[in-house]
């Protein structure tokens, strides 16, 4: 048994030369031989009983060379991923479970009996070129994948490359794994190649992650600790995120809520550092990139709303249709799909997720210095007060506000919210929840009082005649945001 201990980024097709010749570059690389072909046949039942377990069964052959793999159930963390792997020889492209250890199966399990059940899947076909790289005391062996996945006459690309521990430390792999970063665009590989042949084969439910749901924080436990989870936490989030953005990518109107989900996990992590005083200036200027890149947010979402909500807000009107297809047509024209391309191609996207990482496992194996303590409870008082003051300045009871005042505001609502995901956990989930639920209705008024801006716009270019319809419709719903934010401010902070 090995326990492998990878690092996995995606990259560019375009990028694989550049990928080649830094690595032979690199002062303490060695090219280990020419690129093989690796055939790969992934197996399993009708009912997915090894996935079930958390198992992965393949069959390998590169020039008629066999080799049996399962790989168990492991750890990942942000994006180095750790799993026990049994490889064995085998003289042909046969099956045979029985030449695995016995303790890995679960007890009283008939392995005849599952043998017979298992069907090839999915494909794998890729050529490799390897290299063995000292970074330190430290042996990576990094693999260059270029390929494709098949499944039900279907086919998706293989782009990667893994860095796999075979001697030191692994922190070696962020350190190699950052130098590449610096030379070409990459990004995370949250889904290894089983995992995506496994949902292109439809046998793996579509990926679903919940909207800003709370994170898991233990009472008990320290600022270090809680800081640990909630970078955690976030990097998940967010490789799962970037996965959804791409498989959505033939649905543009799911795209800008994707790409706002997106974005209020990064601006959850940026705060999160903010918090700890942990905000670098690398990292800060990272941000900012992935800030711009993103600018599209609003303009989607407002089109999306328009569209999402078609009998609340434009059905009845007599212009209804056209209004529809010219949305779409709009949302369209943002080819979204594009922009977010640019940003995974911008090297700053990819460099972050690894500077995040590195210091996930730095702080969590103790190699760097974490200066807070304290209370967690008390620390998270201090982050929503804070929090709620900015919110008191910005918007006084006394103080009326316009369609402009509440887009204005609209960023600084949405911070305030990550806050209370970061912390709610821990509080009174009644207390909590009443009184967040007036300031989350603002943030979806927010959207539809943008929604209703842009039909303005629609309408004055194609001489709809429901100027006065909308300006009715503004002006009511900024009546019940007003009556809201004021009912909502007299409210009595559940961390108090």
């Amino acid at each position: 048994m090995e326990a492998e201990i990878e690092l996995k980024l995606f990259f560019p097709s375009t990028e694989q030369d550049a990928l080649a010749m830094f690595l032979d570059s690199l002062p303490h690389s060695e090219l280990k031989g020419q690129k093989q072909l690796l055939s790969n046949c992934y197996y399993d039942s009708d009912d997915l009983q090894l996935r079930r377990w958390d198992m992965g069964l393949r069959i390998r052959g590169c020039d008629q060379v066999f080799e049996q793999t399962i790989k168990t159930k492991g750890q990942v963390i942000g994006g180095v991923h750790a799993r026990p792997e049994y490889n064995v020889a085998i003289e042909s492209n046969q099956l045979d479970l029985a030449l695995f250890p016995q303790q890995i199966w679960p007890e009283d399990i008939d392995l005849n009996a599952l043998q017979s059940q298992l069907v090839a899947l999915f494909s794998t076909d890729f050529y490799r070129s390897k290299w063995h790289v000292y970074v330190d005391d430290s042996l990576v062996e990094v693999a260059l994948d270029i390929g494709q996945i098949s499944a039900n006459d279907q086919q998706e690309a293989i782009c990667e490359i893994e860095f796999e521990l075979l001697a030191g430390e692994p922190h070696a792999l962020l350190t190699l794994g950052r130098q590449v970063a610096a030379q070409v665009p990459v990004r995370l590989g949250q889904a290894s190649k089983a995992q995506r042949g496994y949902r292109l084969s439809a046998k793996s439910s579509p990926l679903s992650l919940d909207a800003l749901t709370f994170i898991a924080l233990k009472p008990e436990a320290n600022l270090k600790q809680t800081f640990i989870s909630l970078l955690e936490t976030g990097i998940e989030r967010w490789q799962i995120l970037e996965s959804m953005l791409l498989e959505a990518q033939s649905t543009p109107e799911q795209l800008p809520l994707l790409s706002y989900r997106l974005r209020a996990c990064i601006r959850l992590l940026r705060r999160t550092l903010e918090q700890f005083g942990l905000d670098e200036q690398a990292l800060t200027a990272w941000f900012e990139v992935i800030e711009q890149h993103l600018e599209f947010v609003e303009q989607g979402l407002s089109l999306a709303e328009i569209i999402a909500h078609q009998s609340n807000l434009v059905a009845k009107l007599d212009d209804a249709d056209a209004i529809t297809v010219q949305v779409k047509e709009q949302l369209q024209a943002m080819d979204i799909p594009q922009q977010l391309q640019s940003l995974l191609a911008h090297k700053a996207y990819g460099q972050l997720q690894l500077a995040l990482v590195q210091q996930l496992l730095e702080y969590q194996d103790g190699k760097r210095h974490f200066s807070h303590d304290g209370e967690l409870k008390r620390f998270a008082d201090e982050m929503q007060e804070a929090s709620w003051q900015r919110i008191l300045q910005l918007v006084p009871a006394e103080r009326d506000l316009s369609s402009q005042d509440y887009q204005a505001f609209a960023r600084a609502l949405d911070e305030s919210v990550f806050v209370g995901v970061a912390y709610g956990e821990l509080y009174a989930a009644k207390d909590r929840d009443q009184f967040r639920a007036p300031w989350q209705d603002l943030l979806l008024g927010i959207r539809t009082l943008a929604a209703y801006r842009r039909l303005d716009k629609l309408a004055a270019l194609n001489g709809w005649g429901i100027q006065d319809w909308l300006q009715n419709k503004q002006e009511s719903l900024l009546f019940a945001m007003e009556y809201s934010r004021r009912s909502a401010l007299k409210n009595q902070p559940y961390w108090r």
